[in-house]
């Protein structure tokens, strides 16, 4: 049972649980529903560190460490924002499968009441359950968040420092 100050997003997505799996596990690609970030990560097990980097790898928006990888149903790690100085969170993504396609839960726990990562998380939960149904169901992010990937893609040169990937290594 959900704590009462948890972030729970859910979507029913048509489509196979592994390909749900696989997208928001992919290290060979961008994550769309990531906001276009490329997970980086040695392995998908407990104990590992991951860091979400821009496409080119040169800055890192988020890092953390698995706490559980159980494939295709349970993918949890700490969520910590490189620009904030806000402790971390627990993010959650829970696959169940339902007739007509995939029950896709993400949790967000442990959130840090009043900070920037609880609004960001708040506002950012809705587009990744969106964008990961709109990927596994069309093949591609909607029209609008494209647009927003572009925009980020241009912006990304502007990032603090303390965001270049060098600053975080997963080794």
């Amino acid at each position: 049972m959900p704590d009462p100050s948890d972030l729970v997003f859910q979507v029913v997505i048509q489509g196979a649980i592994d390909d749900v799996w696989h997208e928001i596990t992919r290290t060979d690609a961008p994550i769309p529903a990531f906001f276009n970030n490329q997970m980086h990560v040695r392995e998908l097990a407990p104990g590992a560190k991951l860091a979400m980097r821009t496409g080119n790898g040169k800055y890192t928006g988020v890092v953390g460490e698995i706490l559980e990888c159980e494939p295709p149903r349970r993918f949890v790690h700490t969520f910590k924002f490189t620009n904030l100085k806000d402790p971390a969170c627990v993010v959650a993504y829970d696959l169940d499968e339902i007739d007509g396609g995939v029950q896709f839960t993400l949790t967000v726990s442990e959130v840090p009441a009043g900070t920037k990562t609880a609004k960001q998380m708040a506002q950012g939960g809705r587009m990744i359950i969106g964008t990961l149904k709109a990927v596994i169901e069309t093949g591609k992010p909607t029209f609008g968040t494209r647009l927003l990937f572009g925009l980020f893609k241009l912006l990304a040169p502007f990032s603090p420092k303390v965001c270049r990937s060098e600053n975080w290594p997963v080794d």
